[in-house]
């Protein structure tokens, strides 16, 4: 029987994990052909410890899926949504036939079904084929990378709880973050990070968080020329498009309103702007834009989608982007250290 050799990362270890020819066809199509199209190699380490307080079998399944995506090429960010999918799918536990308490005829770390062309029961029970599956399907998926986790998972598994997955996010985060070294690769220079964050415009970030002269200022400005295009952190849901200049809030009319026109210091205000409610309780807020943002109270958007353009409109002296990272509703933190523990360094 024809097997294939994989490396793997497994607690503080690394073994040697052989597939057998029923997994070498499916794995072997897609590392030869460059998988994703982003490059990782050399990514996984050896993890000092089990990651994220996990069993020493869940450790062991979560290296076989982060080593898998590695060796076909998938992104990181396609590593992380593997592994929150099996956290929700089975808890990181490779689950055979369950008796009356089964779904339908779903196995294994993904609950994938004979019946549904995911493979035989054995293949499917062979954690390495089930987790290329899974990225074989992921990779199908146009635009994955900047979907929320929760959609990408999703349209791979068609599960009854489409939004189960997001509660995984920041767990599924952290292991991947074990299986390389404590940091989440951006692979090829990909826009969007492993974590699903990007950088919402382009330039260099001045004007600090709640700095000694400026206490009040609960974000930071990032420098960039009139009409730049404002993007999406990460993907969410739009809570809220308004204009608010000198202490008084506008919610847009479809006419002329008081932010159309560039503001100065001392008038107040964010001027135009948009918040985004994301995964984990997170808001993003981008402030002063030069006209009322292209996006839409309920709208849903993807990491990297234009949301709005540089301007200078409220209490700003200049074009830039004022943005702010709001956690728990409403507390706002420093963009700075937040953006850069999700791979995106501003």
């Amino acid at each position: 029987m024809g097997r294939v050799a994989l490396w793997v990362a497994t607690g503080a270890a690394v073994a040697l994990l052989l597939l057998t020819s029923a997994t070498a066809g499916v794995v072997s199509s897609v590392f030869e052909g460059g998988g994703g199209g982003g490059s990782c190699a050399g990514a996984v380490t050896a993890p000092g410890a089990t990651p994220a307080g996990l069993s020493a079998e869940q450790a062991r399944y979560a290296s076989v899926i982060v080593t898998v995506g590695e060796r076909m090429r998938v992104p990181v960010r396609g590593w992380v949504i593997a592994v929150a999918t099996a956290l929700q799918e089975s808890s990181l536990i490779n689950h055979g036939h369950l008796g009356p308490n089964n779904d339908h005829d779903s196995l294994g770390l993904f609950q994938q079904r004979p019946s549904q062309g995911w493979g035989t029961p054995e293949q499917i029970m062979n954690p390495e084929y089930a987790a290329a599956t899974f990225y074989e399907r992921l990779l199908a998926v146009p635009g994955w990378e900047r979907l929320p986790l929760t959609d990408a998972a999703q349209k791979v598994q068609r599960s009854a709880y489409p939004d189960a997955y997001a509660k995984h996010e920041t767990r599924a985060t952290e292991i991947v973050a074990a299986y390389t070294g404590g940091t989440l690769p951006v692979c090829d220079g990909a826009p969007i990070s492993a974590s699903g964050w990007t950088r919402p415009v382009p330039g260099t970030a001045g004007s600090g968080f709640r700095t000694a002269d400026r206490p009040g200022h609960d974000g930071v400005d990032i420098m960039a020329p009139k009409g730049t295009v404002i993007r999406a952190a990460s993907g969410g849901v739009v809570v809220r498009v308004r204009c608010i200049v000198g202490g008084e809030s506008w919610e847009p009319t479809g006419g002329p309103m008081p932010c159309d026109s560039d503001g100065y210091l001392g008038l107040g205000g964010c001027g135009w702007y948009a918040d985004i409610r994301h995964s984990g309780d997170i808001t993003s807020r981008y402030c002063h834009m030069v006209r009322q943002p292209t996006v839409t109270v309920g709208q849903t958007v993807i990491a990297g989608q234009p949301i709005g353009h540089v301007g200078s409109s409220g209490n700003s002296s200049g074009p830039h982007l004022h943005y702010e990272i709001h956690e728990g509703g409403s507390s706002p933190v420093d963009p700075v250290p937040f953006m850069r523990q999700r791979g995106v360094p501003l």
